[in-house]
């Protein structure tokens, strides 16, 4: 999906960056965490009582726990990883 920057009445399409590997993402995503999202980061990797690990733990300006979890490729798995953390 193409991202556009918008300056008064003149539209820009913004070049992509190919970042590579699923770590480099993670690692992307949690130096920006607050400016990406407004969420505090807690942990990466952070590893859970059923013996799985959130690849991202944050916490949002509420105090809600956020839970991001990064794909490169499409996975219906992280449906259930997700459901899996509920617990």
């Amino acid at each position: 999906m193409a991202l556009f920057k918008i300056n008064n009445s003149n539209v820009a399409k913004l070049s992509t960056l190919d970042i590579g590997k699923e770590r480099d993402i993670q690692r992307l995503f949690e130096e920006n965490l607050l400016t990406i999202l407004n969420v505090d980061f807690l942990a990466t990797e952070y590893s859970t009582s059923f013996g799985g690990r959130i690849d991202t733990l944050g916490i949002d300006k509420n105090g809600s726990p956020v839970i991001i979890e990064y794909k490169r490729n499409q996975n219906d798995n992280v449906i259930n990883q997700g459901l899996s953390y509920l617990r």
